[in-house]
């Protein structure tokens, strides 16, 4: 909750946002490490609505891991299985949806997140997504010699397309609680959430 605001302005906030939603989604996008999965969590519980984290759904179609599907098939061969995960989730909201660090790169993708949801896009400096991800060993992408300069190219190329999202919020270290409020104050101010949705 904002600092200043009542109980009862905080619910009508969010009544506005759940009714604004319709059946749309609200997927959160952004590189590895920038809290999708906690914040998404979070912010599922405040407006009480499903979490979905695409990543545990594709590992429980494909009954392996990322990292094996990875190794097993390759990136491209996961990028497919990932598109198509996402496009049946969508199918499913109102949710928070949170997705893999590169599913909103592909551009039929980021077309479905459109026709079907909202996206987020948590924003992180460098430092934070490296004392993130340093906690865990299950980042295919982060296997080589340099992890540091790995994640400086991801956001090099992949940075510019997170920013067609919808709503940008800065990940930072601050409790997740604050960056929720943030979230849902935003979108009850959004135009995304004002125009008549078909879905």
């Amino acid at each position: 909750m904002e600092p200043g605001r009542s109980m009862e302005q905080d619910k009508d906030i969010v009544e506005k946002v759940r009714q604004a939603l319709g059946r749309r989604s609200l997927v959160l996008v952004g590189l590895m490490g920038c809290g999708k999965s906690s914040i998404g969590r979070r912010l599922a519980t405040r407006l009480g609505l499903p979490f979905i984290d695409a990543d545990e759904e594709i590992e429980r179609v494909a009954q392996k891991s990322i990292s094996e599907i990875f190794a097993d098939h390759g990136e491209a061969f996961f990028r497919d299985r990932e598109a198509k995960v996402i496009a049946r989730l969508l199918g499913g909201g109102p949710q928070v949806l949170a997705t893999g660090g590169g599913a909103f790169i592909t551009p039929e993708t980021r077309q479905k997140i459109r026709e079907a949801g909202i996206s987020i896009w948590l924003r992180a400096e460098l430092p934070v997504l490296m004392r993130r991800v340093g906690k865990r060993d299950t980042r295919p992408l982060l296997k080589g010699s340099d992890p540091e300069q790995v994640m400086r190219t991801l956001m090099a190329t992949r940075y510019p397309i997170y920013a067609e999202a919808d709503l940008t919020v800065e990940s930072r270290d601050v409790p997740h609680d604050g960056i929720v409020t943030e979230i849902v104050a935003s979108l009850a101010r959004h135009p995304a959430l004002a125009q008549p949705t078909s879905i």
